[in-house]
């Protein structure tokens, strides 16, 4: 039997690794998107906004299963509580949400919290909505994508000194091994909050950074920074990383080799 399923954030990072693979399992796949996009390998794009609820209802009319991978530091339990109201109408059976490893430990409860660590609240605040909704759910915390700490790593090494956050490590894992697992949990049953995925090794962020500039070839003086607050030292003590859920395959160097290739 087809499964009918709609993927928010499906052109992100996540989304669009996504897509694909639920297309593969036979799904009819739809993708909510913020502008109007033509139908692409089978799958249906369809015009709408979790931040504004705009278009929800359409979106989600005879879907069994949405998977929502848009997400941001800002709004996101305003995003995850509009698409998880028009779920609950239509009649959604499943409601598959990709959260963060830590957002039960990394405590954010000041500004100086909030304007570095924000990320990890509003998941936080988002996985409650998820849970509350009346839908049945399932929720998978993953650690840090290869994907953005190279990203991070590109806005540190923009200047001559590249700051680091002094004695903070990070698990990086696969954005692909994520979304497999993703795939796999929403053709399952509703399954609450599903083991962690982390990835295979912990890193020090001064090994990550000598990685990237080894690739790159860049020379830069590596400043470690040790950042004030709760937050930053629940993140030095840990709470980021689950390694023992190292299920990835993938490492920072197997990805860093592939960027290469294709010209970082």
């Amino acid at each position: 039997m087809t499964s009918s399923i709609l993927v928010t954030g499906g052109t992100g990072t996540l989304g669009r690794l996504v897509t694909p693979l639920l297309r593969d399992a036979g799904c009819d796949v739809r993708v909510l998107s913020r502008r109007g996009h033509e139908p692409k390998g089978g799958i249906e794009f369809v015009t709408g906004d979790v931040s504004t609820g705009e278009g929800l209802e359409a979106a989600v009319q005879g879907v069994e299963t949405v998977v929502h991978c848009a997400g941001s530091a800002k709004g996101d339990e305003d995003k995850a509580r509009n698409l998880a109201q028009a779920a609950s109408r239509a009649g959604v059976q499943h409601l598959v949400y990709i959260s963060v490893v830590g957002v039960d430990r990394v405590p954010v409860v000041s500004g100086v919290d909030r304007a570095m660590f924000g990320y990890f609240a509003a998941k936080r605040d988002a996985e409650r909505v998820v849970a509350e909704s009346g839908v049945p759910w399932t929720t998978l915390r993953a650690t840090q994508f290869h994907d953005w700490i190279l990203m991070t790593l590109r806005q540190m090494a923009k200047i001559p000194v590249m700051p680091l956050w002094g004695g903070v490590r990070f698990q990086p894992v696969d954005a692909g091994e994520v979304a497999a697992r993703l795939v796999e949990l929403a053709l399952g049953r509703p399954a609450g909050l599903a083991p962690d995925i982390a990835g295979p090794r912990v890193y020090g962020m001064e090994e990550l950074a000598r990685g990237y500039l080894r690739a790159t070839g860049k020379r830069r003086l590596i400043m470690s920074l040790r950042t004030p607050g709760k937050a930053a030292a629940a993140y030095r003590a840990g709470a980021n990383l689950a390694p023992e859920r190292a299920v990835g395959h993938r490492t920072w160097e197997d990805f860093l080799a592939e960027q290469v290739r294709r010209g970082l």
